[in-house]
């Protein structure tokens, strides 16, 4: 499973502008600010953005100054593929080191929604087996039990990070990820789609070059 909460986009009126000073065209913006205070591009910044993006990566660096942040949950074996992704991002994540003990093992703390039901039921027992682990850790303070818990937590341990990304980025994720066998990737893709102006600048179609 994979989760996505509190999004933020930022900075895309200071993106557009700039976007306009190789032209000194400033003095044809039209984007505004509705009463929700949310960022709407005018016609001629839209255009221009447009094709800027559909003209490659070296046209459309100003998508890189517009930032996104979003809370992910998600398994460690999805983590370890989205790591890829190391250029222009910056994530806080809970920590396993210091948090792995702090509360029950329950089934929902891992992803367990692509497995069959045999498989579900052994991992229940596994489950238990982890809180029998955890409790002897929290009333004796051992720290091999500490090193049970670490060595044996699964990739489908569900982590929370609070990520950090540009629109550029946004753009090479969505092209490598988006026919991705893990449904993981289907439902960032999915996210990614409902940023705004994202048909736009980010899975957009680049001019033959």
């Amino acid at each position: 499973m994979l989760s996505v909460k509190n999004t933020s986009v930022m900075n895309m009126e200071n993106a557009i502008r700039g976007a306009r000073n190789p032209m000194n065209s400033w003095a044809r913006m039209d984007s505004y600010y509705n009463e929700a205070h949310e960022y709407v591009l005018g016609e001629n910044d839209l255009q221009l953005a447009k094709r800027l993006c559909k003209a490659g990566s070296d046209h459309r660096k100003f998508i890189r100054q517009i930032l996104v942040s979003v809370d992910i949950t998600a398994p460690l074996y999805w983590w370890k593929e989205y790591d890829t992704y190391k250029v222009a991002t910056v994530a806080n994540s809970t920590s396993t080191m210091h948090k792995i003990h702090s509360k029950p093992f329950e089934l929902d703390d891992f992803s367990h929604d692509h497995m069959t039901e045999e498989s579900k039921e052994k991992f229940r027992v596994f489950i238990d087996y982890m809180e029998t682990i955890r409790q002897k850790f929290v009333e004796t303070n051992d720290k091999a039990y500490w090193y049970d818990l670490i060595q044996l937590l699964p990739s489908s341990y569900n982590q929370l990070r609070t990520c950090t990304m540009n629109y550029e980025t946004l753009v090479n994720i969505y092209r490598a990820r988006k026919n991705h066998k893990l449904k993981e990737w289907h439902t960032l893709c999915d996210w990614i789609k409902t940023l705004p102006y994202a048909s736009d600048l980010i899975t957009f179609t680049e001019n033959a070059e």
